[in-house]
């Protein structure tokens, strides 16, 4: 069964904060999620995904609102996002605020992973849910990228919304199509590969209110060490591995002997370490490469070479094979039927 990692306390304020004020029974979701009240008092405190997933599973069938993560979207604030929240503040330019999401992020939780890419002059800001409710990921999904939203326009001190937005999940009835474009502001487009704003890159250099560089290398250097103990005493060492490959694979490279010493053992133990969790480092490796290439193919126009070098294979011919013995097709196939 795959583990789901771990959600932060503020993370799951901002749902009982909408909650409350919708009326929902909070302490009847608590208890459906097995998390103590008191816990709430405790921001550095975590609960597992499965805990979260339990706990928004709750709110969704008490209020039978086919909008509730839009609506709880609306009850973002900067501590909704732990210290990523507080750094995002420091920063000079919306662009810099949003490129402090993947390396930080984990703070928040483990509910998904954001990418980042760029279409001609739109900037797109994608986020995979992990959660495997289905019901949960499409509210989660709402959520996320509404609080994106508003919190931009926070930040920026700019009404001004993305081009248009596309969701992975089949089109709702046209009443609330309708409301996702209010929400939004901008077209709203259902059935497609990923969930994303789809931003004007002019709007990304939009200066923030109060930019400060000395006090938001501090908050790095302090939301930094709190992720190494993140990683040292909250993750499966599968998920620590794999995300570790997929920072490496960000510079086009990814050395088993690297990523060892990164976990404070040695390849044959670190190897060893995995097989205790059913995995193994060219299995996680597999998995992340596809997972990108996939991400490059869709939302991309990068000719294969450049994937196959981004993703740390030495010859594009490596990558066509491996790509097709994971997907059954090649990469240009998949691109085309995609």
């Amino acid at each position: 069964m795959k583990h789901l990692g771990f959600a932060s306390i503020p993370a799951i304020q901002q749902y009982l904060r909408y909650a409350d004020d919708s009326g929902i029974s909070v302490p009847s979701a608590l208890d459906a999620a097995g998390v103590s009240a008191g816990l709430l008092n405790k921001e550095s405190e975590r609960i597992t995904g499965e805990q979260f997933q339990k706990l928004i599973k709750n709110l969704i069938d008490q209020s039978k609102d086919p909008l509730l993560g839009l609506k709880s979207g609306n009850y973002v604030q900067p501590g909704s996002y732990s210290a990523l929240g507080y750094i995002t503040m420091s920063c000079a330019t919306l662009s810099e605020a949003i490129d402090r999401i993947i390396p930080y992020e984990k703070l928040v939780g483990d509910m998904g992973v954001t990418t980042i890419e760029t279409e001609d002059d739109k900037v797109l800001i994608t986020w995979s849910c992990a959660y495997t409710d289905q019901t949960v990921r499409r509210h989660m999904i709402d959520n996320v990228l509404t609080s994106w939203y508003n919190y931009a326009k926070w930040l920026s001190n700019r009404d001004e919304g993305p081009i248009e937005v596309r969701l992975e999940y089949e089109a709702p009835e046209k009443s609330v199509v309708s409301a996702y474009e209010e929400a939004f502001n901008c077209k709203v487009i259902f059935n497609q590969p990923t969930s994303c704003l789809v931003i004007n890159k002019e709007y990304m250099e939009t200066p923030l209110r109060q930019p400060d560089q000395s006090l938001r290398k501090t908050l790095e250097e302090h939301a930094s060490s709190q992720i190494s103990v993140l990683s040292d005493n909250s993750s499966r060492l599968s998920t620590r591995v794999k995300n570790a490959i997929r920072a490496q694979l960000k510079q086009g490279v990814s050395r088993k002997d690297i990523v060892a010493e990164q976990m404070g053992v040695n390849a044959r133990t670190l190897q060893r370490k995995l097989q205790q969790e059913s995995a193994s480092y060219q299995q996680i490796l597999d998995e992340v490469r596809q997972e990108l290439a996939e991400d490059y193919l869709k939302n991309s126009q990068l000719p294969l070479q450049e994937i196959a070098v981004r993703l740390g294979f030495t010859e594009a011919r490596s990558f066509h094979r491996s790509f097709k013995t994971w997907t059954g097709r090649t990469p240009g196939e998949f691109r085309d039927q995609d």
